[in-house]
């Protein structure tokens, strides 16, 4: 299907859309996997990670052409900084992703809603949301949301300079997240985006999940600082290397 006329959406919108999209695939798979009594429940970390892989190619070619396709605000930051992306619009489509991812958290919890009050585990219920770390260390955490969030900016920035056929970009992007996430998202579920993690960890806050226990509000900064921390450095050496 090919769309017949230029489109008037507002790039704040398509990061709002483009991040929903993401989390409500990625959540939604690792929902499955976890949540007592669906069909993919077991399916395992191969498979989510292929589903966050798809999840963010979909959403770059639902809205690349309109907004860049961030959707995450340690990029926008990332190319803030380095020059590449203008000041005035920074705010905007930060907000607009930490909304999607939200509103993203919210469809996910709707349409697994009999599951919830099936499972047992709030560590599970929790996990369908936002990362946790497999040992809790502060520094060895940070460090890895720092060191995969870097490679995630990184391949990104060397991915857009190179000359590809037409529809490619969002494809070798999603395998870039796939990549990541088998490489280093062992450590601490690779946020790898603060939008990512910390809106829908907002909306296990807030939602009327039975038995959903804490938030894990002690660890909320790492997957918000490691990332942001990451894509500057990314960005940074991308500069230093290749321009």
């Amino acid at each position: 299907m090919t769309l017949t006329k230029p489109t008037v959406m507002s790039p704040y919108y398509a990061e709002f859309i483009g991040t929903l999209i993401i989390i409500l695939l990625g959540d939604g798979a690792v929902a499955g996997a976890l949540l007592k009594g669906t069909k993919s429940e077991n399916d395992g970390w191969l498979t989510i990670v292929m589903a966050w892989g798809l999840a963010v190619t979909l959403a770059i070619f639902a809205v690349g052409r309109i907004s860049g396709a961030h959707l995450n605000p340690a990029i926008t930051i990332a190319l803030y900084l380095t020059g590449d992306f203008p000041q005035d619009k920074v705010a905007g489509y930060i907000i607009a992703q930490f909304a999607g991812a939200f509103v993203g958290a919210i469809l996910v919890w709707l349409h697994f809603l009999p599951h919830w009050e099936r499972t047992d585990s709030a560590s599970k219920k929790l996990a369908v949301f936002c990362t946790g770390p497999a040992v809790r260390s502060t520094p060895a955490n940070l460090v890895s949301e720092v060191i995969a969030t870097g490679v995630l900016v990184f391949a990104i920035l060397f991915i857009g300079a190179n000359e590809f056929a037409a529809g490619i970009n969002p494809l070798i992007v999603g395998g870039l997240i796939i990549s990541i996430g088998l490489s280093l998202g062992g450590t601490t579920g690779f946020a790898i985006n603060p939008a990512r993690d910390l809106g829908p960890r907002l909306a296990h806050f807030i939602l009327p999940i039975p038995g959903k226990g804490s938030s894990d509000w002690s660890y909320s900064w790492i997957p918000v600082v490691g990332p942001v921390l990451g894509g500057v450095l990314g960005a940074w050496m991308f500069k230093a290397l290749f321009v």
